[in-house]
């Protein structure tokens, strides 16, 4: 029965190639004749399925010869570039604690060997470091999938990467991406934003930026705030960010443009005097610099993406035009109805719907919220897109100019990264709505000012009532085509619809947008990308304006008839209400608060409830917990209840007060008491006795935990904080809770016990095999040191040069691992690849007659 089947057919049986129904389809018989006529050695290439990407489209090459991204005599480069495949680029984590080691093995060992040994023959440049990145940090690899088969240097460098990548210790990203962050200027005291993060790759370098100069043990004054709308996509930037081990970062999931403010007041309630909440250093959560890297139509990606060529249309951009001035002003439109398209979300290609972005109503009927009131005056905002067209580009920045007035400034930034080729933004441009070229907003059909708004072109001027030439005209030339000049069903398609009108002169804007930068392709053998860098100078002024119009209503000019027109309240210039303001000069207004906007009330009022400030109810009072448990209470009326978590599916973040836990840690590790300790620990579960993981966070996240606790759990928080300790099942010892080998960096310089030092010998035997018992040490000393631990978690360190210690020495070089004191050994409690990674560092270290013992036995882990 049973038997080894060998009466079954093998592929040994086929002198020939196999035919492949799933590769090739069943209607073309040519194909099929071609693939089975051809033998093993060039299958390879007879595969016509696999057809490269097509890298044409008319309506591409149309759009931007039009709009003049680059001079004439560099356009077939520029395209030439465009079709070949985009070098990979990575960057070393500088707040990495071996960085300087993976540096010096990329200068002097991969790159001077493949320098010697050529590729292909021929001397081959395939890794270098990228000229304009500080501190020689970024670095691009050239070689094919091709080359990498045959070169064994190359091979070994590719697994070099994979490896320091899973680690965190280097992150793989497209090199024009690592451009905005620069342009930041940040701190290690910054308070920072990133409003649209996923993936995370830019927030990682963000971090790395806080955390460059900090000593072991301690933790920068600032944090890293990342948002993203995707819950998937959170949870990428989640396992992105959890590589870099950081207490400074806030993960959550919103909206970019209707991110709360966490606006707090220091009294407020209701049908009662005004109950006082806790003093607090902050009354609102501004920051000192923001990351604005908006959702585009991602044309610079064409290189890594190909796909976008076949689907790329001048619609794409123009869709996305309202929603990415929103983003940029945190604003809080509505719209007037629904689309769906496909889009490119920032570097990564995506199929999306993305519901009410595509047609936004005239902005001036919108209730605009100037949202850079979340940056501080004197902060810098970055706004970026990983796209060339000037609607998406430089029309936000000009609007975003217009609408802030004097209170913000464009900074010209030539003088940074000088080795960075760049471009200057333009200062005109046209507008392409249903394959008709556009010189202003008053060529616009009355039927498509709905689509096409004001800000798109370079002045940002709006309807101007005068007689108009050629309406009828127009309006007879007037195609049914899609966005790319295209016919809905696929065959008629506009003769020449590059031809601009002629009717009135083409606009140019008369704001600096020259200081703006785009980033080419064939410059720099990059991808492409659009960078503004804006700086306030003043809070902005608040403007207050009506939303209020009947769908589907349109008047002669094409706007939406509205049932009262907005005013804005004249105030003299020692009134001036500003929108950054703390305490109670805070006025906001939201989409939950629409009936506010309806009563006909046109005057600008102050909103002295934060319940307002966000969607949904909010309690009318916020005070600490009376029994001094972690959480506020809440209290609506006579009723009591601990808060649990506001938003549905998102785990609640407790502070950990427990003191009879928490004195246990503090006692069986020996915490020193400088270490700041206390109400730095959270939890994010309500079932305080029986918690399984404590994070810790910085003083910097602390504050904002506790803002957003007073301010009602206006974020919407998916992680926090570093993990520091978890429970042990099942242990009979002092302290349940073990050292996360997460937390062992920041916390050993900080403890006093359950320390030990080991040999390089007794280390590499413990990396090696994971568990040694106390008798199988090779030192004696190490051995007698470790049997007399506590039974528990403890941590050992690597003694590089055997002297002898009196008391732990804790610098940036120090390596060392969380163990756990079992009865009879000593077990290892890091992850395999941590293992691989401190083993291959470990060579550095090691005496030559240990590197023959490691090549003798095989590390015990898995690849």
């Amino acid at each position: 029965m049973g038997g080894r089947g060998r009466s079954r057919t093998q592929r040994k049986h086929f002198a020939q190639s196999r035919e492949n129904n799933w590769k090739y389809t069943k209607n073309d018989p040519e194909q099929q004749q071609n693939a089975t006529a051809d033998n093993n050695s060039n299958r390879e290439n007879s595969n016509p399925s696999w057809k490269p990407f097509v890298t044409q489209n008319i309506a591409f090459e149309e759009y931007y010869k039009e709009q003049g991204i680059v001079p004439p005599e560099e356009w077939n480069t520029f395209m030439d570039c465009l079709r070949s495949e985009l070098p990979a680029a990575f960057r070393i984590n500088s707040s990495s604690q071996c960085y300087l080691e993976i540096q010096a093995k990329l200068e002097n060992d991969f790159m001077k060997s493949l320098q010697e040994e050529g590729t292909d023959g021929s001397e081959v440049v395939a890794i270098r470091p990228l000229p304009w990145y500080p501190e020689n940090l970024a670095w691009q690899s050239t070689f094919s999938r091709k080359q990498l088969r045959k070169n064994n240097i190359l091979e070994r460098f590719h697994e070099f990467l994979k490896l320091q990548n899973e680690i965190g210790n280097i992150t793989r990203q497209e090199a024009v991406s690592m451009v905005p962050p620069l342009f930041l200027d940040v701190r290690p005291d910054d308070i920072i934003l990133d409003m649209c993060a996923a993936p995370g790759s830019k927030t990682f370098q963000l971090l790395e930026m806080i955390h460059h100069s900090a000593e072991p043990g301690s933790l920068p004054g600032g944090m890293v705030l990342a948002n993203d709308v995707d819950v998937q996509r959170c949870n990428l930037l989640i396992h992105q960010t959890k590589r870099m081990s950081t207490a400074n970062l806030i993960v959550t999931n919103h909206e970019a443009q209707h991110f709360p403010s966490c606006h707090l007041n220091r009294t407020y309630g209701e049908g009662s005097e005004p109950q006082e909440v806790k003093e607090l250093d902050i009354d609102q959560l501004l920051f000192d610099r923001v990351l604005c890297d908006v959702p585009c139509s991602g044309d610079g990606t064409l290189r890594k993406a190909p796909d976008i060529w076949r689907r790329w249309n001048a619609g794409m951009g123009n869709g996305l035009h309202g929603l990415q001035v929103q983003i940029a002003m945190r604003a809080a439109y509505d719209y007037s109805r629904q689309v769906t398209f496909e889009f490119v979300l920032k570097d990564e290609l995506v199929d999306s719907k993305l519901p009410g972005c595509l047609v936004p109503i005239d902005m001036t009927y919108d209730t605009i919220i100037e949202g850079l009131s979340l940056l501080k005056v004197g902060g810098r905002m970055v706004y970026s897109t990983c796209s060339m067209n000037p609607i998406e580009n430089e029309a936000v920045v000009a609007e975003i100019l217009r609408r802030c007035g004097g209170s913000v400034e464009l900074i010209d930034v030539s003088s940074e990264l000088p080795q960075l080729v760049r471009r200057p933004g333009l200062k005109k441009w046209k507008v392409q709505d249903k394959g008709m070229w556009l010189n202003s907003y008053n060529e616009a059909h009355d039927s498509r000012r709905a689509a096409v708004v004001p800000g798109m072109f370079p002045s940002g001027k709006g309807y101007v009532d005068a007689p108009q030439h050629g309406d009828d005209a127009r309006s007879s030339q007037l195609p049914d085509h899609g966005s790319n000049g295209h016919s809905q069903n696929g065959v008629g398609m506009v003769q020449d619809p590059a031809t601009p009108t002629t009717i009135l002169d083409e606009e140019a804007s008369t704001l600096p947008l020259e200081r703006c930068m785009r980033i080419v392709p064939h410059d720099q053998n990059s991808g492409a990308f659009f960078i503004a860098v804006f700086h306030k100078l003043s809070p902005l002024p608040v403007t207050q304006k009506k939303h209020c119009y009947q769908p589907g209503k349109t008047t002669s000019t094409g706007n939406f008839q509205a049932q009262s027109l907005p005013k804005v309240k004249d105030i003299n210039a020692d009134e001036v209400e500003q929108v950054d303001s703390v305490g109670n000069q805070l006025s906001e207004v939201t989409m939950g608060d629409a009936d506010i906007l309806e009563n006909g009330n046109d005057e600008a009022t102050l909103d002295t409830d934060p319940s307002k400030i966000v969607e949904g109810k909010r309690p009318e009072l916020i005070k600490p917990s009376s029994d001094g448990k972690a959480g506020p209470e809440l209290v609506t009326g006579s009723r009591k209840l601990q808060m649990r978590g506001r938003w549905r599916g998102i785990d609640p973040i407790l502070f950990y007060h427990e003191e009879a836990a928490v004195g246990q840690i503090k006692a069986f590790y020996g915490i020193k008491e400088s270490f700041p300790f206390k109400g730095h620990l959270i939890v994010r579960n309500t079932d305080i006795d029986h918690v399984k993981r404590v994070y810790y966070v910085s003083k910097s996240v602390k504050e904002v935990l506790e803002l957003n606790f007073l301010a009602g759990e206006q974020l919407k928080i998916a992680a926090v904080g570093l993990k520091m300790f978890e429970r042990q099942k099942d242990v009979s010892t002092e302290c349940v809770f073990r050292i996360t080998s997460e937390g062992v960096p920041l916390l050993l310089p900080h403890i006093t016990k359950q320390i030990v030092y080991a040999s390089p010998v007794d280390f590499k035997l413990l990396l090696q095999y994971k568990s040694i018992k106390f008798g199988d040490f090779v030192d004696a000393e190490f051995r007698e040191k470790a049997s007399k631990l506590q039974f528990g978690c403890c941590a050992v360190i690597l003694n590089k040069d055997n002297k002898t210690l009196s008391e732990p020495q804790v610098d940036a070089s120090t390596i060392a691992i969380g163990c756990w004191r079992g009865r009879n050994s000593i077990t290892v409690m890091v992850i395999a690849l941590d293992i691989q990674e401190l083993l291959e560092r470990m060579l550095t270290y090691s005496e030559e007659d240990s590197d023959s013992l490691l090549l003798e036995n095989k590390p015990l882990i898995a690849a």
